[in-house]
């Protein structure tokens, strides 16, 4: 027996999805997420319009030539430049029309994509290679200096010769089919990897998220039930590409015929002109987007009667951001989704304005997926309304984490379950409510940072005896990573500290607040209680640890 309600079944005490099923493909039928979403496009009624337009230049692709183009380029990296299935692909690149095109044409001929931040340092982009092994990488004239020779060297997405690539049709037929990959001769079967994704662990280096085609698949199909609408959305996207939820996005919205307004990097007044200008109805990014469009005055100078929605991943939204947002914009819907990159992304969503009224909530489980609440004490699987780590299982879960094979079997568990570290609930309605991470990631505007990393880092400072990184909250941010540093001498101050870490992450990895306390509590194995740190932060004591 199934809850009709939430999805509950006591008798194996797991929730299961109530969302329209879209069947998916068999799996041993070949079939790339690429060609799968194309396929599901020309089906709809919109197959001519508008795919992607730059936000800055207003610069338009067409869905015709957005084929056309992936084609092309896919034509030209198998004969030109002879990329096989299974090999990787580094892409490190701001987000712009170029990207879902590449993506389409990496993921049509079996190349596994991994995309990187462009603002990584050095050497984290040379950890992030070691993983995935590439031998192409796709840049632009501001990154390319980052990146190592490889085999088939690096191509610069904003030169003449990459439009070269996705325009010439010296290698192709005259003929194409419905799918636009008629000449491309590559079996790719969805068990293959599609992507590497990097997810930041809290006890050592980054880790690499396999992917799959399938994985991709399975979250596109979700979508085709519950996103029925008589004109196509045209959405703003203010999260960049190579984050998971710019990835599984970006192939959805091909899937539905959407209009992706792709934003080089997130600024306030540019996003509110884009909706303006290109009427989108819809707004995709993270919560300092919504405290952004709640708190600022420039909003004001818009035309906001297209917007239909704004749609907040990556973090959660505290209530009274909500509040505030709902006075300000009573017309437009705020929905809220819960996933993390290995689901694939969006594993709870709402999806209507009767289910985003449950303020701070998540969503519902989204179609073909399990998920259950988790005692972490004793193991055990929790009813409704208890409070326990989430597991998740479904065909968006991840293949694994490449070349580490503990990692993985310490997030994958028993048959398929993923245990995603977050202590959570889910109400008697099958509502998602994250309550606190289990794990220790620390999560700044919807990027992870690992404390680990960070402590490592401070505690190679001469004038530094120990530290620990926590979470701090932050309104604007969600949380900012937090440095509980142990003295050598009075020499240094909070300045110094900030400083010295600055010049060796990425920005949204730079320690923001600094407490100088006497000691670091640890268990008697040496490991940090942050949870005692936190409490103290909380209190304004942590002068007296």
């Amino acid at each position: 027996m199934i809850n009709p309600k939430n999805g509950y079944s006591p008798a194996t005490k797991t929730f299961h999805s109530l969302r329209p099923v879209v069947p998916l493909p068999p799996e041993n039928m070949p079939l790339s997420a690429a060609t799968y979403a194309l396929s599901l496009q020309l089906a709809t009624p919109w197959h001519h319009l508008t795919a992607i337009i730059d936000s800055e230049t207003g610069h338009r692709v067409s869905y015709l030539e957005f084929t056309k183009l992936t084609k092309n380029l896919a034509l030209y990296l198998t004969n030109q430049l002879k990329l096989n299935k299974g090999q990787s692909a580094f892409i490190l690149s701001p987000s712009s029309n170029l990207i879902p095109i590449l993506y389409f044409s990496l993921l049509s001929i079996g190349v596994i994509i991994s995309p990187a931040n462009p603002i990584s340092t050095v050497s984290e982009i040379s950890r992030q290679i070691q993983l995935c092994q590439p031998v192409i990488a796709f840049a632009t004239s501001e990154t390319f200096h980052k990146l190592p020779t490889l085999k088939y060297r690096t191509i610069l997405l904003d030169s003449p010769e990459f439009d070269l690539m996705m325009r010439d049709i010296s290698t192709s037929s005259s003929s194409s089919s419905s799918s636009g990959f008629s000449d491309v001769r590559v079996e790719v079967r969805q068990s293959d990897a599609a992507a590497i994704m990097y997810s930041s662990g809290t006890t050592g280096p980054i880790k690499g998220v396999v992917l799959t085609h399938r994985n991709l698949i399975a979250i596109t199909s979700s979508y085709q039930v519950d996103t029925v609408r008589d004109t196509p959305s045209v959405v703003i996207y203010s999260v960049p590409f190579f984050h998971v939820i710019g990835l599984f996005n970006c192939v959805k919205s091909v899937s539905l015929s959407e209009t992706l307004v792709v934003m080089k990097r997130f600024e306030l007044q540019k996003m509110c002109r884009g909706v303006q200008e290109y009427k989108a109805t819809q707004i995709l990014g993270a919560p300092p987007v919504v405290v952004a469009m709640s708190k600022d005055s420039v909003t004001e100078k818009f035309d906001f009667k297209s917007l239909e929605a704004v749609v907040s991943g990556g973090a959660p939204l505290g209530k009274d951001v909500i509040a505030a947002f709902k006075a300000k914009f009573p017309d437009i819907e705020l929905f809220q989704r819960y996933g993390m990159t290995e689901t694939t992304g969006a594993i709870f969503r709402s999806i209507s304005p009767e289910e985003s009224l449950h303020w701070g909530s998540a969503g519902k489980l989204t179609a073909h997926c399990e998920a259950r609440i988790v005692d972490p004490e004793s193991g055990n699987a929790l009813p409704p309304g208890k409070q326990g780590e989430l597991w998740i299982r479904g065909p968006q879960v991840m293949k694994g984490y490449i070349g580490n094979a503990q990692a993985t079997s310490e997030m994958l568990v028993g048959d398929g379950w993923l245990r995603t570290g977050d202590l959570c609930y889910i109400d008697d309605d099958g509502f998602l409510f994250v309550v606190d991470r289990l794990k220790e990631l620390i999560k700044y505007k919807g990027y992870q940072v690992p404390p680990a990393e960070l402590e490592q880092l401070l505690q190679s400072h001469p004038e530094i005896l120990d530290a620990a990184v926590i979470p701090y909250p932050d309104e604007v941010a969600g949380e900012v990573p937090m440095a509980c540093v142990v003295k050598r001498s009075s020499r240094i101050d909070e300045t110094e500290v900030m400083d010295f870490t600055a010049k060796q992450v990425a920005p949204y990895k730079k320690i923001r607040r600094v407490w100088f306390v006497s000691s670091i509590p640890k268990t008697a194995s040496g490991k940090i209680l942050r949870k005692d740190l936190r409490k103290a932060a909380a209190l304004g004591s942590l002068s007296s640890l």
